[in-house]
């Protein structure tokens, strides 16, 4: 390999672990978050929510306006956004501001993905396409593992803001790399339009989903207002049901895709399975912050069982591909995903790390069976010549999923540990508000009215209020872990009636 395409493929790693490593570094940050802006879980959470949501959303568009415009250009772009909106959210002044800078990143990272995919794979021969796919899928994997040891090791020893002041020099590098060492041509042919209508119905749906979940925790599941939210996402997403057909090629899911009932399914278990990963990611370093007192770095370090894992599996899924097919792999993938959520479940208030375990690892391995080979499935179900699109709806679906899932999680939580402390507020003198439960709440992640509210306790009382506290946190994580391991029931099941991929045809030799 020259070196000149050395560097390049180095400028698109950089890239692509910029953007994996903000999946997951922020996680074991969120308590410091919650204790600097006075914030709830509920509040936070939608940091990664909004990055992920959308990340997701302009992942397909951005494929298209790579295509359209260059993909060199479009990198660039979509780096200087990323950059832009990491330096202002290292300066973020309160969530609010930061969750809206989390949604330009995720612009900005929606844009760098396909056109480093697309890179990547001009860069090399043909014959080493897969070599080039590994390279991504194997970074990005790096870039999940590493993102807990990061983002602890910067907000134990500087700040969370230190995370997004990372991201800066790493853009800047990769930017000056691709600008020197990747000249490919581009194709002016005729530019396709953008599904702009199945993009905003599409997201807009999606997010007053995300709303309603929110807000069902303040409001309640049956008020007008969640119905009417959930009301009008249905319209939006039916909506984009009606668009789509009328799109063409153009359209953000073709109908030709649609009607493949194998990819359909495929993205169905994506999108069911999803849930798993992100709530992990979330709830499994609030477990060791809040309960077990770890720091942000020593809870990046307990996340290791499960990204370690994951990404060790990726990698070699292929020769277990081999040994026993594709079908077998994505099954016994979702099985362990339906599994480690389940036994996550049980950890209770006065467990150990030891009791997490378990549950990480089937985590870690599921995904690292699942992923690879369900996007593999899901390509292959296609025209090769809608292999990148088809790479790019199953993403989309992978992330649309993780977003609903942790909304949905997050809102189950909050209503169920809500309730537990209700049920202890007479006993304890407490006004039995939901004010009140998110103050007491606050005392675990050291919010500034937690503390307050917790030193006003006398000995005996602070000791009992710590308990039901820690009791009323556990007992809504294992609800929503509960939720999620039935959701991901319905991916497995969804996967062995739906998921039959096919081998590929053997090619009949050219005549000579």
């Amino acid at each position: 390999m020259q070196r000149g395409t050395a560097m390049a493929l180095f400028a698109m790693g950089l890239g692509v672990l910029v953007i994996a490593n903000d999946f997951t570094a922020l996680n074991v940050a969120l308590p410091a978050i919650e204790e600097d802006f006075d914030a709830d879980v509920g509040t936070v959470q939608w940091t990664v929510n909004a990055y992920a949501l959308t990340f997701g959303m302009v992942l397909v568009t951005g494929g298209r306006l790579a295509d359209m415009f260059g993909r060199r250009k479009v990198f660039f772009i979509g780096t200087a956004i990323f950059a832009g909106f990491s330096l202002l959210g290292a300066l973020a002044p309160d969530a609010g501001t930061l969750i809206a800078m989390r949604v330009g990143m995720g612009v900005g990272g929606g844009l760098m993905w396909p056109a480093i995919l697309g890179m990547t794979f001009a860069a090399v021969p043909a014959d080493r396409a897969a070599f080039a796919g590994g390279l991504i899928l194997g970074v990005a994997g790096l870039g999940n593992a590493l993102g807990p040891l990061i983002g602890g090791l910067l907000t134990d020893e500087l700040s969370w803001r230190a995370i997004f002041y990372l991201n800066l020099p790493v853009a800047a590098f990769a930017v000056a790399v691709t600008w020197a060492k990747v000249h490919q041509p581009h194709d002016e042919g005729a530019r396709e339009r953008i599904d702009y209508a199945g993009i905003v119905s599409l997201s807009l749906g999606l997010v007053l989903l995300l709303l309603a979940l929110d807000q069902s925790a303040d409001w309640g599941l049956t008020d007008p207002r969640v119905l009417a939210m959930v009301a009008a996402a249905g319209l939006a997403i039916a909506a984009f049901a009606l668009i789509e057909p009328r799109m063409g090629k153009a359209a953000l899911v073709p109908s030709d895709v649609i009607s493949n009932r194998g990819f359909v399914a495929a993205c169905l278990t994506v999108l069911f399975l999803s849930a798993v990963f992100f709530s992990a990611i979330l709830y499994g370093p609030q477990l060791m912050e809040k309960i077990l007192g770890y720091t942000a770095l020593e809870a990046g370090v307990g996340m290791l069982p499960m990204l370690g894992m994951f990404g060790a599996v990726a990698f070699l899924s292929d020769r277990l591909v081999a040994r026993v097919g594709l079908r077998a792999v994505i099954v016994a993938g979702t099985a362990l995903l339906a599994l480690g959520p389940l036994l996550l479940s049980f950890f209770g208030a006065d467990s150990d790390y030891l009791a997490l375990v378990p549950g990480l690892l089937a985590t870690g391995i599921g995904a690292g069976l699942f992923y690879p080979t369900i996007t593999t499935a899901a390509v292959t179900m296609l025209d090769p010549s809608q292999s990148s699109l088809a790479g790019g709806i199953t993403y989309m679906f992978q992330v649309a999923g993780g977003a609903i899932g942790l909304g949905l999680t997050t809102a189950i939580f909050t209503i169920r540990s809500e309730d537990e402390i209700a049920s202890e507020a007479n006993a304890l003198g407490l006004r039995d508000t939901a004010e009140q439960s998110g103050v007491i709440h606050g005392i675990l992640a050291g919010t500034e009215p937690g503390e307050r509210a917790f030193s006003e306790f006398g000995t005996s009382t602070a000791d009992r209020v710590l308990e039901v506290v820690k009791e009323s946190f556990v007992a809504g994580v294992q609800l929503s872990f509960r939720v999620v391991a039935a959701i991901a029931v319905l991916g497995l099941l969804v996967a062995v009636l739906g998921v039959r991929p096919e081998p590929p045809e053997p090619q009949s030799p050219e005549p000579a």
